[in-house]
């Protein structure tokens, strides 16, 4: 890799973060986007109400799987109970300075103690489908060898009492949360880190697979590469370019892996990965706009797409990393196969769009949630669903992440008003409806998130879920939007 591509690349990574400061705000877009309650934006909110109905109703498919989503390090706790081991997330929440408030996840929203009360909370939303991930630690707690049997009989526990509830359960196998001792020994920069992966799916499997109908394999590479390799500020905290896309090359191994590891079970599961893709845009009209916004989509989107469902790299991608560098040289013969192992579903997971100028850099053309690098475009929504199918093929998907924080406040009558998350799920769920009208195959969608949980580097201060926790007492009330989507849930419309 070139010093010239090795400042491009940590140039992206700041600029990706800071995305949404390099330029002024402009107009919300026609479905809605200004009405958001708590959003950054120089136009005044449109303080309509947010959950009245359309004048057109839009119906969704029949058995069409309405879910939400959460992860096992962000709300179980319990983060030494029960003979699970160290992660990478445990070790860098502890390392002062790393996580805003010195905030960690031993306890975060308890659910491994209260996990019966959050699966009464779905089945009164009337949730269809559950999406959460099974901690790896939880199962290995050295991320090797034999299984704990009281981690398997807790994720057991949870998945009865879903089937029990009428709920389905949809099971990621790796969120984040590698176990500190794979770490030790190289973490994802081992290509031996891959295969213990393949190793610990199939215990899994073995374990679970028979009341499992959808599997996960690995949660958003993308951010394990940009956030934990390129900015550093996701465990395991580094900000080496050369050693990042290496990552991505074993990440994607080690999904190809687990794939041929459920079908050498002749599971029934069906299974595949779960990306974070962002619609690219040029800023301007110009041809070095259009060229630079080619390879930054290489890099957002066609590097994990291309090489999943079409068994190659992006060949502008490769070249922009050097022949020298360390994921180019990783390749071994036969990986891309494993790679494109025939999968039977993709979730998408979207949360902003992406404007990329003609030096590559990028710029904010929409109002941002609190999280300051989210754009708030529901139409990238529709942009990105139709893109995959028409660039990858007719293949399942389904949306297992869209969501926005928003400045929830529990009020003394008991309700939590979050009238901006409200406006954004319409909104998106209307362009996911678009879509579906349009010939995508969408078979379900999966709010971020059930509940208020720890959100990686900005700890606690950021409230994402449908459902809210008040940590010092870990009581759970409905938001707003949770009343709201009970009702769209009911209607099977919006």
């Amino acid at each position: 890799m070139s010093m010239l591509t090795r400042r491009h690349l940590l140039r992206r990574a700041a600029l990706s973060a800071a995305a949404t400061q390099a330029s002024p705000a402009v107009g919300a877009t026609a479905v809605g986007t200004a009405a958001l309650a708590g959003c950054r934006s120089d136009e005044p909110a449109d303080r309509t109400d947010p959950a009245a109905s359309p004048a057109t109703r839009l119906p969704f498919p029949p058995d069409f799987g309405w879910g939400a989503a959460t992860s096992a390090y962000q709300i179980e706790g319990a983060a030494k109970e029960d003979g699970r081991g160290e992660s990478i997330w445990d070790t860098f929440s502890h390392t002062p300075g790393r996580i805003r408030n010195g905030d960690t996840g031993d306890v975060a929203a308890d659910h491994y103690h209260r996990y019966a009360e959050d699966l009464d909370l779905m089945r009164d939303l009337g949730l269809r489908s559950y999406r959460f991930s099974i901690s790896w630690p939880r199962i290995q707690p050295d991320g090797t060898g034999a299984a704990n049997q009281r981690g398997l009989d807790f994720y057991r526990r949870l998945i009865d009492g879903l089937h029990e509830r009428g709920i389905a359960p949809m099971a990621t196998l790796f969120h984040w949360d590698l176990p500190q001792s794979l770490q030790d020994a190289g973490g994802w920069e081992s290509r031996d880190v891959a295969q213990r992966f393949a190793d610990y799916a199939a215990t899994v499997f073995t374990a679970l697979g028979d009341r499992v109908p959808v599997w996960l394999t690995i949660n958003e590479p993308k951010t394990v590469v940009q956030n934990g390799y390129l900015q550093g500020h996701h465990a395991p905290g580094r900000q080496d370019p050369d050693a990042a896309y290496l990552v991505a090359h074993h990440l994607q191994l080690a999904h190809g892996l687990a794939v041929r590891a459920l079908r050498a079970q002749s599971g029934t599961g069906r299974i595949g990965p779960a990306f974070n893709l962002h619609p690219c845009y040029p800023a301007d009209d110009s041809p070095a706009a259009a060229e630079a916004t080619r390879l930054y989509d290489g890099y957002e989107n066609r590097l994990y797409l291309d090489s999943a469902f079409k068994g190659s790299y992006p060949q502008d991608v490769l070249a922009d990393l050097g022949p020298g560098s360390r994921m180019v040289r990783g390749i071994r013969d036969g990986d891309l196969e494993i790679i494109s192992s025939p999968v039977d579903l993709l979730a998408v997971q979207y949360y902003t769009p992406i404007y990329v100028t003609a030096d590559g850099g990028t710029t904010r053309r929409w109002p941002t949630s609190e999280a300051s690098w989210q754009q708030i475009y529901p139409e990238g929504m529709y942009d990105i669903l139709t893109r995959v199918t028409r660039d990858y093929g007719p293949v399942p998907l389904t949306v297992t992440e869209n969501g926005l924080p928003t400045p929830d406040l529990l009020a003394e009558d008991g309700t939590v008003e979050d009238t901006g998350r409200v406006t954004f799920l319409r909104d998106h769920l209307a362009a996911a409806h678009r879509a579906i009208t349009d010939g995508v195959p969408l078979e379900s969608f999966h709010v971020w998130s059930l509940l208020d949980n720890f959100e990686w580097a900005e700890g606690y201060d950021q409230r994402w879920g449908l459902i809210y926790v008040d940590y010092p007492t870990q009581r759970r009330v409905l938001k707003r939007s949770a009343h709201w989507y009970r009702q769209v849930i009911a209607d099977n419309s919006l």
